[in-house]
């Protein structure tokens, strides 16, 4: 896979994520503007717990990742803050295409 296709497939999938994650999320949450209920609705049951405990675990090793590559990637907090709205796949999308960018200039 060349550079070029890496990024623009990282890039789609990001957006498509964004795009479903306003489609899933926005009506009802304009419907009840609860966001510490909204939040505690990913813990329901067993099995949307078990996904909210994957994307804390994401969430927690691309903060290491971005701290660790601080020195040579910069500008990674961005990606956290994206990783908390819309989601982690953005911040991690957005994270590695900074990071291919930024370490091809230097």
């Amino acid at each position: 896979m060349t550079e070029k296709a890496f990024i623009i497939s990282v890039g789609i999938v990001a957006g498509i994520f964004t795009v479903l994650f306003c489609l899933l999320v926005l009506p009802p949450l304009i419907e009840q503007p609860d966001i510490i209920g909204a939040f505690g609705a990913g813990f329901v049951n067993p099995y949307a717990s078990a996904y909210s405990a994957d994307v804390f675990s994401c969430f927690a090793v691309l903060l290491i990742w971005i701290i660790y590559e601080s020195p040579k990637v910069k500008y990674g907090w961005i990606c956290l803050l994206l990783s908390l709205v819309p989601g982690v796949a953005v911040g991690f999308a957005v994270y590695l295409i900074m990071r291919s960018n930024q370490l091809k200039k230097g």
